[in-house]
C-alpha cells in the first residue's frame, strides 16, 4: 500500500528525487509498470480543466446574426430609396407614379396626414429608415463608432424599429378609416418594410430578452401615437377654423389664347362628353383652362361645383357628389378618372383623339 502511495505521487510531482535517495529495486518496479506511466503531472489541488465549448457553434451563431443584420441593412436601403422618392416628389410638387391606386394615391401623399408638425412624413421615414441601416450595418460588420457597444446598438435598433412599426400601426388605421375607398401603394409598403424590421430585430433578441425591454417598447409606442395623434388634431382644429370663411361666387378671366390644336382637342372631348370638373377658388381648375386658352375653354364640358359660392355647411352640387368628387380639378373621359391637371398630349390620348390631328 505504501509502495502504489508512494508510486503515484512520484509521477504527480515533477520535480526529480535526488540519486542519493533513489531505491534501485523501486526505480526499476516504477519503470517496469505500464499502468504508472501513462498517469500525468499535476498538483494535488488542481482543479479539472473545463471543457471548452465547440468553435463550430460559435460561428454558426454569428453567422446567424450577420446574416439577420445584414438582411436589416438591405430592408432599410429599400425604405430609404422609397422615402427619397417620395421626397423628391414632394420638392418638385409632380405627382408620384402609383401603379396600384391611381390619382387617390397622390391625393393621400398630399393630404394633411402626409406632415407632422410641418415635417413632410417622407423626410422622417428618410431619416428612420437611414438610422437603421447605419445601426445594422455596424452590428453586422462588429465595427461600431459614437462610444457604442454591441448592447447598446441591439437596444437602439429594436427602439427604432418599435417606433417604426407603432407609427405604421397608427397610419394603416388612418388609411382604413380616412381613405376607405383609395389605396396607396406607398403606404403599404412602407408598413410592411417596418413590420419586418421590427421582427427580424426581435428574432435576433429572443423572446426573452425582448420581453426584458417590453417597457421601453411600451413607451416609445406610446410616445410615438400620442405625437402623431396630438399633430393632426392640431391639423384638423386648423382646417375647421377656415370653415367660418365665405366666399363668394365669382367668375375666373383666362388670360392666354387658344392655338389650334386646343380648340380641336376641346371640341373633340365635347364631342365624346368628357367632362371637368372644379371649383371657382381652385388655382389649378384656372391653370388647366389657360393651358387651354379663352376661346377653347368655351368649348369644354366644365362643372363648377360650388356655383353658390363657399361657406360653412356648403355642400358640392349634386353632379360632383354623384360623381365622387374629391379633389379639384378632376376629369371623367369615357370613364376613366384623372386627378389634377393634365397636359394637352395626355388629355389627347386618353380620349383617343386623332394623332394626325395633333400638332408635329
Amino acid at each position: 500500500m505504501s509502495l502504489l502511495s508512494f508510486s503515484l505521487s512520484f509521477n504527480r510531482c515533477s520535480t526529480p528525487i535526488p540519486y542519493q535517495h533513489q531505491n534501485p529495486n523501486l526505480i526499476s518496479i516504477l519503470r517496469s509498470s505500464p499502468r504508472l506511466v501513462s498517469l500525468k503531472c499535476s498538483s494535488y489541488g488542481s482543479e479539472p480543466e473545463p471543457e471548452t465549448e465547440p468553435e463550430t457553434a460559435i460561428l454558426a451563431t454569428s453567422t446567424g446574426s450577420d446574416w439577420t443584420y445584414k438582411l436589416a441593412v438591405g430592408i432599410s436601403g429599400i425604405g430609404f430609396f422609397e422615402t427619397s422618392y417620395l421626397n423628391f416628389i414632394k420638392l418638385t410638387g409632380s405627382d408620384a407614379f402609383c401603379p396600384v391606386g391611381g390619382g387617390s394615391c397622390t391625393d393621400i401623399l398630399n393630404s394633411d396626414y402626409a406632415v407632422v408638425f410641418g415635417v413632410p412624413l417622407p423626410l422622417i421615414g428618410l431619416a428612420a429608415y437611414g438610422f437603421a441601416a447605419t445601426i445594422g450595418f455596424q452590428l453586422a460588420t462588429n465595427k461600431f463608432s459614437f462610444g457604442i457597444n454591441k448592447s447598446n446598438a441591439q437596444l437602439l435598433l429594436l427602439a427604432t424599429t418599435t417606433s417604426m412599426a407603432a407609427a405604421s400601426s397608427y397610419f394603416l388605421y388612418i388609411l382604413t378609416t380616412a381613405f376607405p375607398s383609395s389605396s396607396c401603394t406607398y403606404c403599404l409598403l412602407s408598413v410592411i418594410l417596418s413590420f419586418t424590421l421590427f421582427f427580424i430585430t426581435v428574432k435576433d433578441l429572443g423572446l426573452q430578452e425582448t420581453y426584458k425591454q417590453l417597457g421601453l417598447q411600451l413607451f416609445i409606442s406610446g410616445l410615438v401615437i400620442l405625437t402623431l395623434n396630438t399633430s393632426y388634431s392640431s391639423s384638423k382644429s386648423a382646417s375647421s377654423s377656415l370653415a367660418g370663411i365665405e366666399l363668394p361666387y365669382y367668375a375666373t378671366e383666362i388670360s392666354a389664347s387658344s392655338t389650334p390644336f386646343a380648340q380641336s382637342l376641346a371640341r373633340h372631348l365635347h364631342s365624346i362628353g368628357a367632362r371637368m370638373y372644379g371649383a371657382f377658388w381652385c388655382s389649378h381648375c384656372l391653370e388647366q383652362k389657360e393651358m387651354f386658352g379663352r376661346e377653347a375653354a368655351k368649348e369644354l364640358d366644365y362643372v363648377e361645383c360650388f356655383p353658390e359660392g363657399y361657406r360653412t355647411g356648403t355642400k358640392m352640387l349634386k353632379a360632383c357628389i354623384d360623381a365622387k368628387i374629391e379633389g379639384f380639378p378632376t376629369w371623367i373621359i369615357n370613364g376613366q378618372v384623372l386627378s389634377g391637371e393634365q397636359e394637352l398630349l395626355e388629355l389627347a390620348q386618353v380620349s383617343g383623339y386623332s394623332e394626325s390631328d395633333q400638332p408635329s
